[in-house]
């Protein structure tokens, strides 16, 4: 079973706690920076799960209605500070596993990959 995690953020120091809670839940976790990068590295490489920040990579509803179609095992969680997100509606509606609002909370981001494993199994 995958316990890699892929993180899309391009604020170095934005997921630096984020990378601190997942490593001590016993996570591997890589990072990328652009969407460019998280299809190449998708491409090369199976991951349990991938988080977008979407307050620091600019994502509409065809960017990931396009991830979504291209990478269907590979479910995709985003973290805002924002609360709604009309621009992306239809995508959160459609094709993100889950939405979490930062600061991200252990507990929740666990609950979220607890569920991502049993549905994987």
């Amino acid at each position: 079973m995958q316990k890699d995690i892929l993180l899309m953020d391009a604020d170095p120091m934005g997921s630096a706690g984020l990378l601190a809670l997942l490593s001590g839940q016993d996570y591997e976790t890589q990072k990328v920076g652009s969407l460019a990068e998280l299809r190449h590295k998708l491409a090369k490489e199976r991951f349990m799960a991938v988080i977008m920040d979407i307050d620091s990579v600019a994502v509409d509803n065809r960017a990931i209605r396009d991830l979504v179609a291209d990478f269907p095992a590979t479910p995709f969680l985003c973290i805002s500070r924002g609360r709604v997100h009309p621009e992306l509606k239809d995508a959160i509606r459609n094709h993100i596993y889950a939405c979490l609002n930062k600061p991200v909370d252990i507990d929740e981001i666990t609950y979220w990959l607890r569920c991502i494993r049993k549905d994987q199994s």
